[in-house]
C-alpha cells in the first residue's frame, strides 16, 4: 500500500478536528531506552515540556491518552500526573484507540497518534493525523505526516501538541489565560 503524504493545507485541516491525542511512550515519550537497576525496577525519563504540551492540549478541550504495549507503574504515574488516560500492556494499540474513540464519541477522524516504530504504524494510518519524533524508526518516519524536529523523550511530543493548537487556532486563548491576574486570597504567602 502506497500512502501519500497530506499536503500542508489538508494537514492543518486535519489537526483542526482532533478531540483525541494519543501517542505512545517508549521512544515517543520516552527516548526509548529501558534502565533497569540491580532489583529488576524500571526507570524512564520523562520530559517536563512534553507534558506541558499535554496539559495545554487538555485545557484546550482535547483528550488525551498514552498508548502502550509496556505495562509500567511509573507509566501510571506520569499520567496521573498530567490527568491523562494511560492504556498500558496493549496488544492492539489500534483497537485500543478505536475503543477510546468510541467511548469518547469520536470517529478516527478527529484523532491524532504519535509513535515511533512499526507497533504504531497501523494506528497511524487510520488516524486523522499521524506525527512519530525525529528519530523515528525509518519505515514509520516515511508514513508520518508529521515528523518532529525533536526526538523522542527530547520535547517532540511537545512539538506536536504546539502543532495542533496552532492549527485550531488556541494558542491566543491559552496564552490569555495563563496570563490572566488571579485574585490573591488573604493571609496566602508567595
Amino acid at each position: 500500500m502506497t500512502t501519500q503524504t497530506p499536503t500542508p493545507a489538508d494537514l492543518h485541516e486535519r489537526a483542526r478536528r482532533v478531540r483525541l491525542a494519543c501517542f505512545d511512550v517508549d521512544g515517543t515519550l520516552t527516548d526509548g531506552r529501558l534502565v533497569y537497576d540491580a532489583e529488576g525496577g524500571e526507570s524512564k525519563a520523562f520530559h517536563v515540556h512534553d507534558g506541558q504540551g499535554l496539559v495545554l492540549l487538555r485545557r484546550a478541550g482535547i483528550e488525551v491518552a498514552f498508548v502502550t504495549a509496556r505495562t509500567s507503574p511509573i507509566v501510571q504515574r506520569r499520567a496521573a500526573e498530567l490527568g491523562v488516560r494511560a492504556c498500558s500492556g496493549i496488544g492492539d494499540k489500534m483497537q485500543c484507540v478505536e475503543e477510546l474513540a468510541r467511548e469518547l464519541g469520536f470517529e478516527l477522524a478527529q484523532v491524532a497518534f504519535m509513535g515511533d516504530d512499526l507497533p504504531d504504524l497501523k494506528v497511524m494510518q487510520h488516524v486523522a493525523v499521524s506525527a512519530c519524533p525525529a528519530d523515528a524508526h525509518p519505515w514509520v518516519a516515511r508514513r508520518a505526516a508529521w515528523r518532529a524536529e525533536q526526538a523522542g523523550g527530547h520535547g517532540a511530543a511537545r512539538a506536536f501538541c504546539d502543532f495542533i493548537l496552532e492549527a485550531q487556532g488556541r494558542v491566543d486563548a491559552l496564552i490569555d489565560e495563563l496570563l490572566a491576574p488571579r485574585p490573591v486570597a488573604l493571609g496566602a504567602r508567595a
